[in-house]
């Protein structure tokens, strides 16, 4: 098994997952995003962002195993650090997904048993779940456009797996829509996330207006679209705000 001394994530929930596991001796270097756990990743050096790392930084470090993802990084950065280094490109659009990749990093960097450990956590809190009445809900993710998310991505299979069934589920990524398409699909619930747009209580009004019979809500994106080792106190927190819902 390699021992790898420098590694690099471009992903944020990645880099999280590397320090639980123990690794933040080994991380080399990090995105601007990656921001938990935020006493320990402050001392990692910053070679940009998710979509624009600096490729001439990554290769000063000279890094022996970088992390990166389909969705989160662009193709040509990868293919072009793929010419020099190893990269792990992670592929996640599902719990089970992410669970899949705890796995397979514990395996590569030999911490097998604290993945292990973590997956059982976070499967608990699975098991943990409310049974509540499903409500139809639209996750917004973007103003001008408007923008939500579609049945292949991370956040609609948690989503559904909360009894919050995503009423664009007919579409893929993250498409752009109306408010008047918002109010023909009548949803129960629509989800105002914190990020990547930083929606506040201004923009409730807004939805309200469109779509008069739904609630909405402002929520944690962190909740919605962390995986790795996120997902333990993610899920907790989805567990108790779920209940809330239904009150």
């Amino acid at each position: 098994m390699p021992d790898y001394q420098k590694i690099i994530s471009l992903v944020p929930s990645l880099t999280e997952l590397v320090i639980d596991l123990g690794l933040e001796n080994k991380l080399a270097g990090r995105t601007r995003f990656c921001v938990h756990p935020k006493d320990k990743v402050e001392e990692i050096p910053i070679v940009g962002g998710t979509k624009n790392p600096r490729l001439d930084k990554i290769r000063e470090i000279n890094p022996d195993y970088i992390i990166a993802n389909k969705e989160e990084n662009r193709p040509e950065d990868i293919a072009e650090l793929m010419d020099d280094f190893e990269v792990n490109v992670t592929q996640i659009a599902t719990i089970e997904d992410a669970l899949i990749t705890i796995h397979e990093l514990g395996q590569v960097f030999g911490k097998a048993e604290p993945a292990n450990q973590m997956i059982t956590e976070i499967q608990q809190r699975l098991e943990e779940r409310p049974d509540e009445q499903e409500l139809s809900t639209a996750y917004m993710i973007w103003k001008d456009p408007w923008m939500t998310v579609g049945h292949d991505t991370y956040i609609h299979d948690v989503l559904q797996n909360w009894g919050l069934p995503n009423v664009f589920d007919d579409q893929t990524r993250y498409p752009k829509i109306e408010l008047k398409e918002l109010k023909r699909h009548n949803p129960d619930l629509v989800l105002l996330s914190s990020e990547p747009y930083p929606f506040k209580e201004k923009h409730i009004a807004e939805i309200e207006e469109a779509c008069p019979a739904a609630r909405v809500l402002l929520v944690e994106g962190e909740w919605f679209s962390w995986y790795g080792s996120h997902m333990k106190h993610a899920f907790g927190r989805l567990n108790a705000w779920r209940k809330t819902i239904s009150d």
